[in-house]
């Protein structure tokens, strides 16, 4: 099993920038990639990045960037120049399949997630 746990979420302003983290424990070896997903109340959770965590190329969306410490079991994802339309509850998944995925059931593991709300 893998465990998630992501962190920095809070209130702030518009044109500011914010950085998440999510560390994993449990069986990390496993893990193939982590991706970030964002939630806004009932709606679909929609993909923001991606990073595989021994290489290879990441996917991250406009103003969305990822970034791994693989020693720290850590990936972040930073957020530049936040609109209020950036108000979400943000996750970080964990896949095991090989390849490198926005779709969420590529993702076997969540975080709880982290709100995000950004003040106009």
């Amino acid at each position: 099993q893998v465990q998630l746990v992501e962190s920095g979420g809070g209130l702030v302003e518009a044109g500011e920038s914010l950085t998440l983290s999510c560390v994993a424990s449990g069986r990390t070896e496993s893990i193939y990639g982590v991706g970030w997903f964002r939630q806004v109340s009932e709606k679909e959770r929609e993909f923001v990045g991606s990073v595989p965590v021994r290489g290879g190329n990441r996917v991250v969306k406009g103003r969305f960037t990822v970034s791994k410490d693989i020693s720290e079991s850590t990936v972040d994802l930073q957020i530049r120049n936040l609109k209020p339309e950036d108000t979400a509850v943000y996750y970080c998944a964990a896949t095991t399949l090989n390849l490198i995925s926005d779709e969420v059931t590529d993702y076997s593991y969540w975080g709880q997630g982290t709100q995000v709300t950004v003040s106009a």
